[in-house]
C-alpha cells in the first residue's frame, strides 16, 4: 500500500509538493483546500513576478530557493505553454541618500548570482524605461512576470492525472497525529494520512495550533493594494521600476509592474489587514484584530514601524498620498492615470513574540506533521524549489 500524504492548502506551494510527490508514483497524494477553487489567497493576488533574488541575505533559504525556483519556474512554464516574459526591473534610487542601499543590493545579487545584473548609467536607465526619474538603477533583464494562477492550475491537473487528489470545500478543523498517523478532520468529512504538510498561508499558524506545535511565529496579515494604470498610459512602463527598499522594513515599497497580459499595475502598498483575508478595509474579525493586539510582540512591532506604517495607511485612505509616492518615479504620471483599485492581496507575514517580522522561510516539524511557518515572497517564484527542499531535508525524499 502506498504511503498516504495529505498537504494542507492548494497554493501554488501547497501544490509544487503534491505534484512533487506525485510524479514519483509512489505516495498516495490528497490536497485539501477550503476554498471552491485553488490559488484563492496570496498565489492568486499577487503582481505575477518571477523574482531574480536580489533583495534576500546570501547564503538564506530565500536566496537559494529564490535561484532554484526562478530557472525550474521558467523551464515549467516553457514545458507547458504557459505565459513567461522577461521583462526586465530596474531597482532605480530616487536621490543621493538612496545610493548606498543600492550598493547593498548590487552586493548581495553578486553573492546571490543574479544573472546579467548591471548598474546602469543614467542614459542606459533612460533606454531600459524611458518615463522613469533617478540617480543611480539596478537593471535585472532577467526579471520575468507570469500568470501564477494559470501555474497552480496547471499544477492541481498534474495532480490528478497522476492519480493525487484535489478536494475543494475541505476546511480543516481539527487534527490528531500520532507516531505514524494523522487524523484530519474537515468540514466535509475525516482523513487518514501516514504523513501530512501544511501550507496554509494565511492560516498556517491555527492549523499550527491544532497540532500542537508552537504558537510562535504568529501570523500577522498584511494588505498590499494596488492600482491599475489607465490602458492608454501603458506605454509609460516597458518592464518594472522598484523603488530601493527600506532595510528594516520587509516590504519593496509602491512600483510599476507591466504584466504577463500587457497591464500595468501600480503597488502594492503595505498596511495592516483588520482579517486574515482582510482584502478591504471594511472586512473585519475582530478575532483577528484583537489576537494580533494582544500578541506579545505588538507594542514592539508598532514601536519600530509606527511612522511608516501611519504613511501605508495614510496612502491607503487619500489617493493623492498614493499618487505621490508612485510619481517620484515617473514624473509624468497623472491622477487619473490611476484609474482604478484592483483586487487587494495579503500578505502571510509571520512575527516573533519578540516584535520581530521573520524574513527567511521557516518550516517545523512536529512528528509527522511539517508545518511551513513563513512563505511570503518570493515562495511564488521559488515554490518549485520550496517542493524539493521539503521534500528532501523533511519528508527523506528524494526526486
Amino acid at each position: 500500500m502506498a504511503e498516504r500524504i495529505g498537504i494542507v492548502g492548494a497554493g501554488i506551494v501547497g501544490l509544487a509538493i503534491a505534484q512533487a510527490l506525485a510524479r514519483t508514483g509512489e505516495f498516495d497524494v490528497t490536497v485539501l483546500e477550503k476554498e471552491s477553487r485553488v490559488a484563492m489567497h496570496q498565489t492568486g493576488h499577487n503582481s505575477g513576478v518571477v523574482h531574480a533574488g536580489l533583495y534576500y541575505q546570501p547564503g538564506s533559504l530565500k536566496a537559494e530557493l529564490c535561484a532554484k525556483g526562478r530557472a525550474m519556474t521558467r523551464e515549467y512554464c516553457q514545458e507547458h505553454s504557459l505565459p513567461y516574459r522577461e521583462a526586465g526591473k530596474l531597482v532605480v534610487a530616487l536621490n543621493a541618500g538612496e545610493v548606498p542601499r543600492l550598493d547593498e543590493i548590487q552586493r548581495r545579487s553578486v553573492l546571490n548570482a543574479v544573472p546579467d545584473l548591471a548598474r546602469v548609467s543614467m542614459a542606459r536607465l533612460r533606454e531600459i524605461e524611458p518615463h522613469a526619474a533617478g540617480v543611480a538603477a539596478l537593471h535585472s533583464p532577467h526579471t520575468a512576470v507570469v500568470d501564477y494562477a494559470a501555474i497552480a492550475e496547471t499544477l492541481a491537473n498534474q495532480v490528478r492525472r497522476a492519480g493525487g487528489r484535489v478536494l475543494l470545500n475541505q476546511k480543516v478543523v481539527a487534527v490528531e497525529s500520532s507516531a505514524g498517523s494523522c487524523r484530519v478532520s474537515t468540514s466535509g468529512t475525516t482523513h487518514v494520512f501516514d504523513r501530512l504538510v501544511v501550507c496554509a498561508g494565511l492560516h498556517s499558524d491555527a492549523i499550527a495550533r491544532l497540532v500542537g506545535a508552537s504558537d510562535s511565529p504568529r501570523i500577522l496579515p498584511f494588505r498590499g493594494e494596488y492600482w491599475s494604470l489607465a490602458p492608454e498610459r501603458n506605454d509609460l512602463v516597458k518592464g518594472m521600476i522598484y523603488p530601493v527598499p527600506d532595510p528594516a522594513f520587509p516590504f519593496l515599497g509602491v512600483h510599476f509592474t507591466r504584466g504577463v497580459y500587457g497591464e500595468t499595475h501600480v503597488g502594492p502598498n503595505a498596511v495592516p489587514a483588520l482579517a486574515r483575508e482582510g482584502y478591504s478595509w471594511g472586512r473585519i474579525s475582530v478575532r483577528d484584530t484583537l489576537e494580533s493586539l494582544r500578541w506579545p510582540g505588538a507594542g514592539a512591532l508598532a514601536k519600530a514601524h509606527w511612522k511608516m506604517g501611519g504613511k501605508e495607511i495614510a496612502a491607503s485612505l487619500f489617493k493623492p498620498l498614493y499618487f505621490k509616492a508612485a510619481q517620484a518615479f515617473i514624473p509624468e504620471l497623472l491622477p487619473s492615470d490611476l484609474r482604478h483599485k484592483t483586487t487587494a492581496g495579503v500578505r502571510a507575514q509571520a512575527w516573533s513574540k519578540d516584535g520581530s517580522l521573520l524574513d527567511d522561510f521557516a518550516v517545523d516539524q512536529v512528528g509527522p506533521v511539517t508545518l511551513l511557518r513563513n512563505a511570503p515572497s518570493p515562495a511564488a517564484t521559488s515554490s518549485m524549489a520550496i517542493a524539493e527542499h521539503v521534500l528532501a531535508n523533511h519528508l527523506g525524499i528524494r526526486t
